[in-house]
């Protein structure tokens, strides 16, 4: 498994919850879902990713946060939230927004919720939808993602299977066809990782973070190998001699692009595989100590606390607790 899709997969990308919205100018909704009130229909998760995709007309999109970033998008384009940020959107930013909570009509035969709100004029039609996951803010690659991320289908490599299936789900959703929201969900997930794909392909020179590593063949064999044997003991001269660089070139280079050592990031990354399998198995702690490279139980609970705040069994319990709530 390549790190990319390792990181991603720790995160347990769950797509659910999708609206297909009809506005007419002018219009303009501010938007932020909870976590929790998106439960009873995709089950427990911490985080939520909004995404909108635009069958028809134009919206204008920015961030509660950041209103210098307008992005101004047509049809065929899509605008994630990585962070979910409260957000803007409408035919005339500048309008005082209306809550989207007070213009979402309630679950129709189809399953999915609907917007029919605006002013009369010039339409634009959106399909709206949640993606949930876990771990965000601890990610290496969800953690630096910008506040909004675009990706226009119609362009690049593979785009147009998306394009068309998203075409064919925004038909689906429109007629209220039954299926409508399983089509949707996988198709999120989908869009999410090729739009993480686009955005590190993208990424300017000098830029850092994770998804700048992947760029950097040396960084790059590196995370590989870390997340292709996460338990194995590695040593910097190891992983020195694996890439072809000298001990003190490798430390640098890692460094300035992800902002710590390389065995300071196998660590963390330990721990968040670690987490994963204690959310979603019933392994034993010694198993899973054994699994991301640790001697002994009382050293990775050691590791596990100093990283999460609990020891593994209550942080375990814990977190069964909030999701059978």
């Amino acid at each position: 498994m390549d790190a990319l899709s390792d990181v991603l997969r720790v995160a347990r990308l769950k797509g659910g919850v999708f609206l297909h919205a009809e506005f007419t100018a002018p219009w303009c909704i501010a938007a932020q879902m909870a976590p929790q009130l998106c439960s009873p229909y995709m089950g427990p998760v911490e985080h939520l990713i909004p995404y909108h995709y635009v069958v028809e007309g134009e919206i204008v999109i920015r961030t509660e946060d950041d209103p210098s970033e307008v992005h101004r998008l047509g049809p065929g384009e899509v605008v994630l939230v990585p962070h979910n940020d409260v957000h803007f959107m409408g035919s005339e930013i500048m309008r005082v927004p209306v809550p989207a909570g007070d213009v979402i009509q309630p679950r129709d035969a189809s399953g999915l919720f609907s917007i029919a709100h605006g002013g009369g004029g010039t339409p634009a039609r959106v399909v709206c939808g949640f993606l949930g996951c876990d771990g965000a803010k601890d990610n290496p690659v969800l953690s630096t993602l910008p506040s909004l991320l675009v990706l226009d289908v119609d362009e690049g490599g593979g785009a147009e299977w998306i394009r068309s299936t998203f075409q064919f789900a925004a038909d689906e959703v429109a007629a209220g066809r039954p299926g409508s929201e399983a089509v949707l969900s996988k198709l999120s997930e989908l869009l999410f990782v090729e739009a993480v794909r686009r955005y590190a392909e993208t990424l300017p020179e000098g830029q850092n973070g994770w998804l700048a590593g992947l760029r950097d063949p040396y960084v790059a064999k590196v995370l590989s190998l870390f997340h292709a044997d996460v338990a194995r003991g590695w040593t910097i001269d190891q992983l020195a001699r694996e890439v072809g660089l000298s001990r003190s070139a490798l430390a640098d280079r890692f460094g300035k692009l992800l902002g710590m050592a390389p065995i300071h990031y196998l660590a963390h990354w330990r721990m968040q595989v670690a987490s994963q399998e204690l959310r979603n198995t019933s392994a034993s702690l010694a198993q899973i100590a054994a699994m991301v490279g640790y001697d002994s139980e009382a050293a990775f609970s050691r590791a596990f606390k100093k990283a999460f705040g609990a020891a593994p069994a209550s942080w375990r319990k814990s977190i069964a607790d909030l999701e059978t709530a």
